[in-house]
């Protein structure tokens, strides 16, 4: 909020799940939207990742088992966790940011921030539903985390004690292989041990953005695709935006532009360091299409039901947001899945993807306001855009209409 008057008109830079969410609650309230995207609806992370909606799982990326993986693991091309040899100087100021973060101690106070916003993410996705977007989140009929062993599956047990005692709910049963086959056949008979999560959640990312996209026009809001933003100033009349060789100005922005959100967020005192994490994904058919997601945590491969197909996620790749595609990746993904799966053709794939999650070196997002009190921040989820983007959004448009910020957002102020 400008003064003492909410803004009428505000510009929305990204049109993504969490762009598009805060235009949607910024609608709610009143406000005229205008959003650009350098490419289009979904072109980023939100189309082709796994699609879940488990604020559960939803918790710092930087933890201890990082580190565990060593220099030698992640130089890998076939590593879960990849980082080129080449790394530039920008690069390695992250991984070392990243890696002091990656303590026991930090992970905790990191996921004690995360609880509150993580409460508010189904619900979220609840009142984007009942308020005319038309798309659906489906609960998780069964949610399984596989392991060969019961020794591996100790790391996530301990995990989810972890989460627990932060004050995240999350409900779990633990299953031998062949309970788990039962309750999942998509499990091969090298899958031992298994984790049943409750509560979860899933969508098709991509069907969703695309009708919240909708849902925003739909109420007269103007979505400009194709359009980058590059150059934005806060001036007495308002924020002027310089996008495809036109300025305008608005009453206030919202950066929510992922990985190249530093670019224009650092004129207004945002100094954190975005990095993109890249993951991949393909989808392959399967004899038995599962009833909810199955995670492969050992080998950090995500599948998620997608209409008839299997939709195979993974990969945490430190590089350029705009590197091709690198196929050894997706080998690697293959290879790693293909003992732990029966039924899933992993050889004919179709839409081979990657993309480029926007990661902080403390794990937490930059949600609020900037050094301008008209330039507002939304983004650095990482991996969970997805699942808090309509929170964020929320809490955002909550924020630039009235000028107060809600209490979830304190441990993510864009200026720390």
């Amino acid at each position: 909020m400008v003064g003492n008057a909410s803004p009428s008109r505000v510009a929305v830079v990204g049109a993504g799940m969490v762009g598009l969410s805060t235009a949607w609650f910024l609608q709610e309230r009143g406000v005229d939207v205008t959003v650009f995207d350098r490419r289009d609806v979904a072109a980023g992370a939100s189309w082709g990742n796994a699609g879940w909606l488990t604020p559960g799982l939803a918790t710092p990326l930087p933890e201890p088992a990082v580190l565990r993986y060593g220099v030698r693991a992640v130089l890998s091309p076939s590593s879960p966790v990849y980082v080129p040899p080449s790394a530039d100087p920008r690069l390695l100021r992250f991984l070392a940011g990243f890696a002091r973060n990656s303590t026991a101690a930090r992970w905790r106070r990191a996921m004690e921030a995360l609880v509150p916003i993580n409460g508010l993410a189904l619900p979220g996705f609840d009142a984007l539903v009942e308020g005319g977007v038309e798309a659906e989140t489906r609960d998780a009929a069964t949610f399984v985390a596989a392991y060969r062993t019961a020794a591996e599956r100790r790391v996530l047990l301990e995990e989810v004690e972890h989460i627990r005692a932060a004050g995240q709910s999350l409900e779990y049963e633990a299953l031998d292989g062949d309970e788990a086959r039962k309750l999942e056949p998509l499990l091969s008979e090298e899958i031992g041990a298994a984790i049943l999560l409750r509560g979860q959640r899933f969508v098709d990312p991509g069907r969703f953005v695309h009708a919240l996209a909708d849902a925003v026009r739909a109420r007269g809001g103007e979505i400009r695709t194709g359009t980058d933003v590059d150059a934005m100033q806060d001036g007495p009349r308002g924020v002027a935006v310089r996008a495809g060789g036109r300025v305008e100005v608005f009453d206030a922005a919202v950066l929510a532009n992922g990985v190249w959100l530093g670019d224009l967020a650092r004129r207004f005192g945002v100094r954190a360091l975005v990095q993109a994490g890249r993951g991949y994904s393909f989808s392959v058919p399967v004899e038995h299409v599962p009833a909810g997601p199955v995670y492969l945590p050992a080998q950090r491969v995500a599948c998620t039901p997608l209409g008839d197909r299997l939709r195979v996620a993974g990969m945490m790749e430190f590089r350029r947001p705009d590197a091709s595609l690198d196929p050894r990746r997706v080998r690697a993904i293959v290879e790693a899945a293909r003992p732990l799966l029966r039924g899933a053709d992993l050889d004919d794939r179709r839409d081979e993807w990657v993309g480029s999650r926007p990661c902080t070196r403390d794990g937490l997002p930059l949600i609020g306001a900037t050094r301008s009190p008209r330039v507002f921040v939304g983004g650095g989820h990482g991996m969970w855009g997805v699942t808090l983007g309509p929170a964020t959004g929320r809490l955002l448009a909550e924020t630039i209409t009235t000028g107060r910020r809600p209490s979830e957002l304190a441990p993510f102020d864009p200026l720390r």
